[in-house]
């Protein structure tokens, strides 16, 4: 499992190490790393070291000087190396260092443009401009670099090449390291290597879209860090975590999911619910609804046991409520039965209106809730409970959002998007990166809606690797169970990424993809 620390609980690790005198060690085991960094880029695009062509952006801050050691490692295996001093200071030893080497210093503004000219014809480029304590957005002049950068990046893959690989030294710059808020223009990182540990920022949408892919680099501060700020499941974790049926189970303890979703004008939300649910193995899937819809369900997933009654008088592990229901009187009150029943409740599209803040006489259930909105969705709610957000709020920090609503609600928040991030009400955060642009199809949402119900009546989540690092409280289980659904459903895009895809397609998916997962333990 991936652990993300923010910036201040990094400094505070790093503290006892320099306190001790450990400075320039620290400094040297993160260069070492940042330029091995570079030579596998370079050896990835078949360019060899020597002779290869890299330009440095560096700050003012620790950073920079990371940069310039790693830099006179390069440049001491032939690269040529040329550094853009941006600061009113630079790190005296790193500087040394980079000259004795063979290192080209320039200087802004004055060089600016031999440097750019430099970059247009180079391999790579390390962006070592801020580093985890910086905040905000650059100043004008090395935001004028960036945009041209990114210009030259974008020449080059226009004209079929390759374009000028991006190298983050702990972070891109610009972007903010605990919560994931992006100060453009941000150089898009190819790589991006940080330093001790993730960031949760690195983990989080927007600024997860803008660092490609992560290496974190060990330099030493493990026995100085706390709790983590965020987690990341990862394939052994998933492979561990996926519930599987006992040799005495029967459909009963397999785990019942039920469903309160579609009405006559939207059938088919119940339709790839109920398939995506039933896909995953379940003892048993009852469906509640309209007997048209039950007609429908009964063709495609004949396995369905479906009714017209009401949530308290049937028995199930797990309910998902909401996909479909709108305008649908009786399909609403039958969500609100189950909302209130205090089952693990997924709460997705038609049924988010009934959520009430955690305050209220009637929000006693809201700690076994799982809400699903997208950004918009999850603007909508928080504002009608108090909190005046718009849609361009969540997008912007996605993290907080997620955070603040979980507070306004008191339940679980699976907030959708390029990085799914879920927020538990005690404090435990997941954020997962599995999916792609496929899934932003109607319908998907629905599917993902039945793998959580499914995953929750199965009991997922009750076995998490290393459990005494969060305690295994029946909040964490759920909070854990809808990381994995957001991992199962996201794979379910990766299998013939280049095919169109669409919803329906995706609930037949899941066995391959479960046994997949499975495999990689």
């Amino acid at each position: 499992m991936l652990r993300a620390y923010t910036a201040a609980a990094i400094r505070a690790a790093e503290q006892p190490l320099l306190d001790a005198g450990h400075g320039p060690a620290l400094m040297q085991r993160a260069a070492y790393g940042l330029a091995e960094a570079v030579v596998s880029v370079l050896h990835e695009r078949d360019v060899g070291v020597y002779g290869a062509r890299v330009v440095l952006l560096i700050g003012s801050g620790n950073n920079g000087a990371d940069a310039l050691f790693a830099g006179a490692r390069l440049a001491a295996r032939g690269v040529r190396t040329t550094a853009l001093l941006t600061g009113g200071r630079t790190h005296g030893d790193a500087l040394v260092a980079f000259g004795r080497s063979g290192g080209r210093v320039l200087s802004a503004p004055e060089d600016e443009n031999k440097f750019l000219s430099e970059a247009a014809r180079a391999d790579a480029v390390v962006d070592g401009l801020l580093g985890t304590g910086g905040r905000g957005a650059l100043t004008d002049s090395t935001a004028a670099i960036v945009a041209r950068l990114n210009e030259i990046k974008q020449n080059a893959i226009a004209g079929m090449g390759t374009g000028l690989a991006v190298v983050a030294c702990d972070l891109p710059s610009g972007i903010d390291a605990s919560t994931g808020e992006v100060y453009g223009p941000v150089l898009a990182a190819d790589v991006t290597v940080t330093f001790g540990a993730a960031k949760t920022g690195l983990l989080c949408p927007p600024a997860e879209q803008l660092c490609g892919q992560l290496v974190v680099v060990d330099i030493g501060l493990d026995d100085f860090l706390g709790e983590p700020d965020a987690y990341r499941l990862l394939s052994g974790d998933v492979a561990e975590l996926l519930p599987h049926p006992a040799t005495d189970d029967q459909k009963y303890t397999r785990g019942v999911a039920g469903i309160v979703a579609g009405s006559a004008q939207y059938p088919g939300a119940a339709l790839l619910a109920v398939a995506a649910a039933s896909a995953c193995g379940p003892g048993m899937v009852r469906y509640l609804g309209d007997p048209a819809v039950s007609a429908a369900l009964h063709v495609r997933n004949p396995e369905a046991v479906c009714s017209d009654q009401i949530p308290s008088q049937v028995r199930v592990q797990a309910w998902l409520v909401g996909p479909g229901i709108d305008g649908d009187s009786a399909q609403l009150a039958r969500a609100q039965h189950a909302m209130g029943s205090g089952l693990p409740t997924v709460v997705d599209a038609g049924a988010l209106p009934l959520v009430r803040a955690a305050d209220t006489e009637d929000s006693n259930h809201n700690g076994v809730l799982v809400l699903t909105p997208h950004a918009g969705e999850l603007a909508t709610l928080m504002t009608r409970l108090g909190a005046d957000t718009t849609r361009a709020d969540v997008e912007a920090c996605p993290l907080a959002a997620a955070r603040k609503a979980v507070q306004l609600t008191g339940a679980t928040v699976i907030l959708k998007g390029p990085t799914t991030v879920v927020a538990a009400p005690n404090g435990t955060v997941f954020t997962q990166a599995d999916g792609t642009a496929s899934l932003a199809t109607a319908g998907s949402g629905d599917t993902l809606a039945g793998i959580l119900v499914a995953l929750l009546a199965m009991g997922a989540g009750r076995t998490l690797p290393n459990r005494h690092l969060l305690g295994g409280t029946a909040t964490e289980n759920v909070a854990v169970a809808s990381a994995l659904g957001a991992v199962l459903h996201g794979r379910l895009a990766r299998i013939s990424p280049a095919e169109p895809l669409n919803a329906g397609m995706l609930a037949a998916r899941i066995p391959r993809v479960w046994g997949e997962l499975i495999a990689t333990n």
